[in-house]
Order: structure tokens, then C-alpha cells, then sequence
């Protein structure tokens, strides 16, 4: 057995060993001398500063590099470069020069990288968030956005988000009628709802259960939830090592490419068998209004892979970063009475003895304020899918050479100490400033510019509504380990554990 660069070798020995050290010598030196230089019609600025790091694989093994990132920014600052095996990576933990990224520089990196996982799970970039920014892209997120999240689009699905809220208000009075005294599963509750909401927006019903030919087994709802949703999400951070030495990318990974393989297998089997049972439907004469049907109408240039992978995006990314923020927020309500309380005190003066609705929304700006708080203390989506520099470029006054690849991490932007009093402490007082109005730019949490997140009228509409109503109608309290349930795990930033809280009926 041996060693190199943190990847242990087994099989032909020192032999086999030896030759990838030589190629790894010859392909870092080439690489070097590429990115010696700069382009001649850019001014002479400073290279980016670098970590006195060669091979970091064992630093970004762990499942939550942005803390390390986030880390390593306070010692070398929030733009600084790192050797990832052969790639060369700038990290980018400040606010401004990731509106850099996002905005004034977009043109020289419009380019996604991907790592081997999510190559894989979104059909080498045929979701809209995973492509590059080209024709594809423009033309798939005009159509995600006419016909499921736009303005005009969701007020036609209006009636299925007021819909999600009655069942997770009827759910939750009915486990305190079940359950006295007995810590409730907000996620278990939550998540199955949106999922519920996301079949209807994308298949126009929700489904309880349904036969998958490839697989010859009956899937129920909360199976079909692990196999579009949870398993994916969490595969998406699966370490292929190949990713820092894609030159050596020939060596077989027969357990991540086994993994992978499987995870693929069953998320297609079960889509496919959502878009026949719908076909069928339509073949019968029954009309329904969803996605599905605005593609088939609109989009018939569609091959089956792209219509799969574009009605299998909303419901994954639906169901699960809006969870997570709603989730967050709930948490920390729970375990700050007093701003709970002043929340619920606004409701009232607002609604009275109405329930909570989206029209009521504009007129309570401290609902607003504890999402944006959540938002930033507890970003969704901490890194942002890597960018690729295909043209010499400047960032943060530094110059970034092409082949460069750019990690936004968005955890570190909101933890920034010159910018965030207190960064730490999760406080939706700082959004209430008369001088500083809310900006979705604040906080970097659905991207920018030409990229910015095509579901974020969505989410806020359901978490703001979602915890609104939740407050209004209940009280939420935090017991014993509860209180410190902050670790996280999967792609986005999810509880390691679901929130589980004493709540009780407000009247």
C-alpha cells in the first residue's frame, strides 16, 4: 500500500505508484508554466495570495468545506488561492468581490465546473442551475420561469401553495391531539408537504403511490420522496478523488461510480414512470394545469432526457432548500421566545383573527427580516456550484488566470466581520435598519446577475407564509439537547437531526 497525495494505492505497487508521481510532476509543472504569465491587455496586478498548501485532498475530504474555507479566510484573507492536486482553485469569502463574480465579471466566468457527482446527477448539466450560461440555459430557465415560478405562474398555483399550508396546520393540531406532551417532527411534517406541493406545481396532482416498470416494485410517497429528493442531495457531496486529478481520471472508483450508477438508475425509473401515468392521463382527456403539460405544449423540441431532468429540477429543488430555511427559521424562533413573540404580536395587529395569507405578507416586515436573518446566519446552499475562468480576469484587485476554478462561498461572505456585527449570532434586528432596506444582495443567498435563482419568489412566499402561519396558530419551545441542534449535513445546509419542539395551540 501507498500514498500519494492523500490517495492510498493498492495493486502493482511502487511501480504503478512512481508512475503517477512522474505524471503528476510533468502536469503540475505544465500547468504552472501555463498560468505563469499574464495576458498582455490586462493591467499589471497582483496574483492572487496562495496557501503554502500542495495537495490539499484530506482538507476538503470532510463534508463541510465551507467552514474550512470560511477558516482559512480569516488567515489569508477573503480571496486567496489554493492546489487541489493539479486544479488551481480561487476561494472567494467576501460580499463584494462575489458580486464580482456574479455581476462584473460574469463574462469571464459564465462557465460551470462540476464535480463528478453532480455531472452525473444532473445529466452532465442538463439541469438550469448546474449549466453553463448559454443557449441552453437561457432557453430552459425562460421556460422554468413562464410556466412554474414566474409572478404569472404562481399565482395560477396559488390554490396548491394555500393548499400545503392547511395540511401542515391540520397535521400539526393533530399530533398535539395524538401526542400530548411530545416533541413534534417539524421536517417529517414539512418536507412531505412540499413535497405534495411540487407534484401538483410539476405533475398537476399529487401522488400517492405509483408502479415503476423498471424496477418492478409499488413506490409510495414517502419512498418516492427518498429516491427524487433525499438520496440525490445527499449524493451530490460524494468525494470522487478524481476530481482533484482529472488527468488520472482512467483509474476505475468502482464504489462511487456504483453508488452513483444506482442513485441514477432509480431516480430516472421513477420520473419516467410520473411522466407515463401523466401521459396517460392526458391520452384519457383529462386536462390539468401544470408544468408538465406548459412543456409538452410549449417545448416540444424536448428530448425525453430533457424533459425528465427539467420536471425532476423543480421537485428536488423545491422540496428541499426551502425546507431548510423553514426548518432554520423555526429553530431559531423556538429558541428565542421573546423574538417569537414579537412576531406573533404583529401577526395579530396585522391579521386579527384571520389566518396568515400572501396578500398580508407586504405589511410585516419583521417576518421578512427573520427569513433574511436566516438566511444569512444559515445559508441554504453555503458554496456555490463552481465556476470555470475561460478568459484572464480580475477579481478583488487580484489577477485570476484562465483554467482557474472560482468556489463563492456564500457562508463566508455572511460571516464577515466588517460587514456583520456579531456574525455568529442570529439576530433579524439588523435587518430592521430604516437605513439599510432589505436587498436579496445582502446576503447572496439566491445568487446574482444573470444567474440568480429562479425559484426565490417561490421560496419566500412558502417560508414566509409557512412560518407565519406556524407562529400564529402555535407556540414553539425548545427542551434539553434541542437547544444546540446545529450541525449540518448534505449539500445544503440541513440539521444533522430534524427539529423536534414542544408547541401548543395559541387559542
Amino acid at each position: 500500500m501507498l500514498t500519494v497525495y492523500g490517495i492510498t494505492l493498492a495493486g502493482g505497487g511502487t511501480a504503478v505508484a512512481l508512475i503517477i508521481i512522474a505524471i503528476s510532476v510533468w502536469y503540475l509543472r505544465s500547468y504552472a508554466s501555463d498560468h505563469s504569465g499574464q495576458s498582455n491587455h490586462l493591467p499589471r496586478v497582483p496574483e492572487v495570495p496562495g496557501l503554502p498548501l500542495l495537495g490539499n485532498l484530506l482538507q476538503l475530504k470532510e463534508k463541510k468545506p465551507y467552514m474550512t474555507f470560511t477558516r482559512w479566510a480569516e488567515t489569508y484573507g477573503p480571496v486567496y488561492s489554493i492546489r487541489t492536486g493539479a486544479i488551481s482553485l480561487v476561494v472567494v469569502s467576501s460580499n463584494e468581490v462575489a458580486k464580482e463574480v456574479f455581476v462584473s465579471r460574469f463574462q469571464s466566468i459564465s462557465t460551470r465546473k462540476l464535480s463528478n457527482a453532480l455531472k452525473i446527477l444532473s445529466a452532465d448539466k442538463t439541469l438550469v442551475a448546474l449549466s453553463d450560461y448559454n443557449d441552453f440555459h437561457k432557453t430552459f430557465k425562460r421556460h422554468l420561469l413562464t410556466g412554474l415560478l414566474g409572478p404569472n405562474a404562481q399565482n395560477k398555483h396559488r390554490v396548491h401553495r394555500d393548499i400545503m399550508m392547511d395540511c401542515i396546520s391540520n397535521r400539526l393540531h393533530t399530533s398535539i391531539k395524538t401526542s400530548t406532551g411530545q416533541e413534534v417532527n417539524l421536517r417529517k411534517i414539512f418536507q412531505t408537504e412540499l413535497f405534495g406541493l411540487a407534484l401538483r406545481q410539476v405533475l398537476g396532482k399529487d401522488v400517492e403511490n405509483i408502479y415503476v416498470e423498471d424496477l418492478k416494485l409499488t413506490m409510495s410517497r414517502d419512498e418516492m420522496l427518498q429516491v427524487l429528493v433525499v438520496e440525490p442531495m445527499m449524493g451530490a457531496i460524494s468525494v470522487d478523488w478524481r476530481d482533484f486529478f482529472p488527468y488520472l481520471k482512467w483509474i476505475p472508483n468502482k464504489k462511487f461510480e456504483n453508488t452513483m450508477k444506482r442513485m441514477h438508475i432509480r431516480k430516472e425509473a421513477v420520473m419516467n414512470a410520473l411522466i407515463k401515468e401523466h401521459k396517460n392521463r392526458i391520452a384519457s382527456g383529462e386536462i390539468i394545469n401544470s408544468y408538465i403539460d406548459y412543456l409538452l405544449s410549449e417545448a416540444q423540441t424536448l428530448t425525453d432526457q430533457q424533459l425528465l431532468m427539467s420536471l425532476w429540477e423543480p421537485i428536488v429543488e423545491s422540496t428541499d432548500t426551502t425546507m431548510v430555511t423553514t426548518e432554520w427559521a423555526m429553530y431559531e424562533l423556538a429558541k428565542h421566545p421573546k423574538i417569537q413573540d414579537r412576531l406573533y404580536r404583529e401577526i395579530q395587529s396585522v391579521c386579527g383573527s384571520e389566518k396568515i395569507t400572501e396578500e398580508h405578507l407586504a405589511q410585516l416586515p419583521y417576518i421578512t427580516a427573520i427569513i433574511h436573518e436566516t438566511l444569512r446566519r444559515h445559508s441554504p446552499v453555503p458554496i456555490i456550484p463552481l465556476r470555470y475562468v475561460h478568459e484572464d480576469t480580475v477579481l478583488g484587485g487580484y489577477h485570476v488566470p484562465a483554467r482557474t476554478e472560482i468556489a463563492v462561498n456564500i457562508y463566508g461572505c455572511n460571516m464577515e466581520k466588517n460587514v456583520w456585527e456579531n456574525p455568529e449570532e442570529w439576530n433579524p434586528e439588523r435587518f430592521m435598519k430604516k437605513d439599510k432596506p432589505i436587498d436579496f444582495q445582502r446576503t447572496m443567498a439566491f445568487g446574482g446577475g444573470k444567474r440568480v435563482c429562479a425559484g426565490a419568489l417561490q421560496a419566500m412566499l412558502i417560508s414566509c407564509t409557512g412560518i407565519g402561519r406556524m407562529v400564529q396558530e402555535f407556540e414553539w419551545e425548545l427542551i434539553g439537547m434541542a437547544q444546540e441542534s446545529v450541525n449540518t449535513i448534505g449539500l445544503t445546509r440541513q440539521m444533522l437531526r430534524p427539529l423536534r419542539a414542544l408547541i401548543k395551540c395559541r387559542n
